[in-house]
């Protein structure tokens, strides 16, 4: 087996109509709900830069130009902030444009993240690439594409992330079927099941919006037919590559431990709006007396 080729290219699916924020996301991009001081989209950029994914390709939709300007730079607002001395206001505003190299193209037609995927085909070329769905948000102190990095180029093959779910839970997730790889960190995926019914499902471990992907997933996602929902799915396509031969075949998985949020959904994005503020150094003092006193008074 050749040596893998190093990953440099993040493709970030942003194509959603955001229907469970209405009416919040009637005009505005669901990617674009501020958590605590700053949109979702920007944490999931940030965390790319991170792992030295700087080149990143967002698949977008209608209505979601306010991306683009997010991740743009905006001199008049910089020279204003700037002449204020407000230094700091304009080291955030700064921090966005500076996260890498961003480009963008539009899926069309709405025909799932496997179509998404599909539609990066002509920028990611045929180099191993990450995917990072913009819904998910992994805490910055847990790390988790820089493991993911390291099994790929292990194996040599693509690499998803899982997690233990609730079983009760597992029919919202793709399901992974897996074997433990002697010695390794990683685990071999024998197969995926979307959206199993939980006495179906062969597992509670669920695929989470973290993967890293060889480029033979191209070839496969354009013969893939409609599956649930019937939208070309991402799952079908790595199950495929579960069980090929040959030069890119093959898909392993972290299992990932650490804090998750999914920012398209109502309490989880509530969760990551508390706990990161927590954190924050100018409102987590405040905010925790608060919400101390407050659950004390329910």
């Amino acid at each position: 087996m050749s040596a893998p080729r190093a990953i440099t290219k993040a493709v970030i699916p942003a194509a959603g109509l955001g229907t469970r924020f209405l009416p919040a996301t009637k005009a505005m991009p669901k990617e674009m709900l501020p958590v605590v001081d700053k949109p979702a989209i920007q944490y999931v950029v940030a965390e790319a830069a991170r792992a030295g994914l700087n080149n990143v390709l967002m698949i977008t939709g209608r209505n979601k130009r306010a991306l683009e300007d997010h991740f743009d730079r905006v001199p008049s607002l910089e020279a204003t902030l700037e002449a204020k001395g407000d230094m700091k206001k304009l080291g955030l505003v700064q921090d966005a444009t500076a996260l890498g190299d961003i480009h963008y193209v539009r899926q069309r037609d709405p025909r799932g993240l496997g179509h998404a995927v599909l539609c990066a085909k002509q920028h990611v070329g045929d180099e191993p690439f990450a995917v990072l769905l913009g819904d998910d948000l992994i805490h910055e102190d847990d790390d988790l594409l820089s493991f993911m990095i390291e099994a790929q180029k292990k194996t040599g093959g693509s690499v998803i992330a899982l997690m233990e779910v609730d079983p009760e839970q597992i029919s919202a997730y793709g399901c992974a079927d897996i074997s433990h790889v002697k010695g390794a960190d990683y685990v071999k995926v024998e197969g995926l099941v979307e959206k199993p019914n939980a006495e179906e499902a062969p597992s509670n471990l669920a695929v989470i919006g973290r993967y890293l992907l060889h480029p033979r997933v191209f070839e496969i996602l354009e013969h893939t037919a409609p599956g649930r929902g019937n939208e070309i799915q991402l799952t079908d396509a790595l199950q495929e590559l579960a069980i090929a031969d040959g030069e890119g075949a093959g898909v392993h998985a972290v299992i990932f431990r650490g804090r998750r949020y999914d920012t398209g959904d109502k309490l989880s994005y509530l969760q990551a709006n508390i706990a990161l503020a927590v954190e924050n150094d100018e409102l987590g003092d405040s905010l925790t007396t608060w919400l101390k006193n407050f659950v004390s008074s329910l």
